[in-house]
């Protein structure tokens, strides 16, 4: 069952209305659901870190152009090593580069930001998509509202382990049931606050297969019955190991529903391309799937995201 066929428009339209955010927080927010990451859930999340074993959940950002890549990273030296030899130059040699990338898409481990996406015309809490503009930006819920960074009890569902399977098949979605599975198996239950990461496995399918066009070819992705959990459980941050959707889509309305429910009705934060292999493995050896996760967005005036090297601490 593909992502798009598991729930039709018509409910769609519905969670858009009843699963919103808006005014929760009061007509002003612009944080969206890091209201649900409190001081007291921060300070019980950092007390799971008990071996000081930290755990960097970031693709790696190289420069070529691969299937599933929209575009490569710009990287040039600003200044080499290469002019200088023993004995000769300057007492100051040093080195520096250039880099810009498109992080929004496949590839690139990113934080959205709440003015990532819209919805006739409007974004999360009802302001204009108008406060987007090609000249300045996201005016309005601009990644920098989590300067402060992103910090709080991550929760990982591994659905491969789970189902017993090596990855998640292309096209598939990952829904309640593999959540209430996860929580029976691995001994946790999603609370408010937290950061909900679910492997799917698809880059260990990439390292076999290698890289394919996930829109032509598809991917797996959370299904959107995942979406009226997500609400109830007060989830801060939903993370995936691809886009956080299913592709190919199926439906031309929401043909990224996690997205566009989750962003703009419910002020969703959402972390996508996250590598999870390391994390899926070390969680497997010390018998646990909670720990501190720290996202840490660079500081992009009016940015619509950001990229990030998410850091896991057990």
């Amino acid at each position: 069952m593909s992502m798009q066929e598991s729930v039709g428009a018509e409910q769609l339209d519905e969670w858009m209305k009843s699963l919103s955010n808006w005014g929760r927080w009061g007509a002003a927010d612009e944080r969206g659901t890091l209201n649900h990451l409190t001081d007291e859930r921060r300070k019980a999340a950092s007390e799971l870190v008990r071996d000081g074993v930290p755990v960097g959940c970031s693709r790696l950002i190289d420069y070529g152009m691969a299937e599933d890549k929209q575009k490569p990273a710009d990287h040039y030296m600003v200044a080499s090593g290469d002019v200088f030899r023993q004995g000769e130059g300057p007492a100051l040699q040093t080195a520096a580069d250039y880099f810009g990338l498109v992080f929004h898409g496949n590839g690139v481990t990113h934080v959205d930001g709440l003015s990532h996406f819209f919805w006739d015309g409007r974004m999360y809490n009802g302001f204009e998509s108008a406060a987007v503009s090609q000249p300045l930006g996201a005016t309005k819920h601009s990644v920098d509202v989590a300067s402060a960074g992103i910090v709080g009890r991550g929760v990982l569902v591994d659905v491969p382990r789970i189902r017993g399977v090596d990855y998640v098949s292309r096209q598939d979605g990952v829904r309640p049931d593999d959540i209430a599975r996860a929580e029976q198996e691995c001994g946790f239950e999603v609370a408010p606050g937290d950061i909900l990461l679910i492997r799917t496995g698809q880059l260990a399918q990439r390292k076999m297969s290698g890289p394919v066009n996930p829109i032509r070819e598809g991917c797996a992705g959370p299904d959107p019955s995942l979406l009226p959990l997500l609400h109830e459980r007060s989830v801060s941050v939903l993370a995936g190991d691809g886009p956080n959707e299913s592709y190919p889509a199926a439906n031309p309305k929401y043909s990224a529903p996690i997205h566009q429910i989750g962003i703009v009705a419910m002020g969703l934060w959402l972390l996508d391309h996250v590598d999870m292999e390391d994390l899926a493995a070390h969680c497997a050896s010390v018998g646990r799937w909670t720990f501190l996760f720290v996202i840490a967005p660079l500081r992009i005036s009016h940015g619509t995201g950001s990229p990030v090297n998410p850091i896991a601490l057990f």
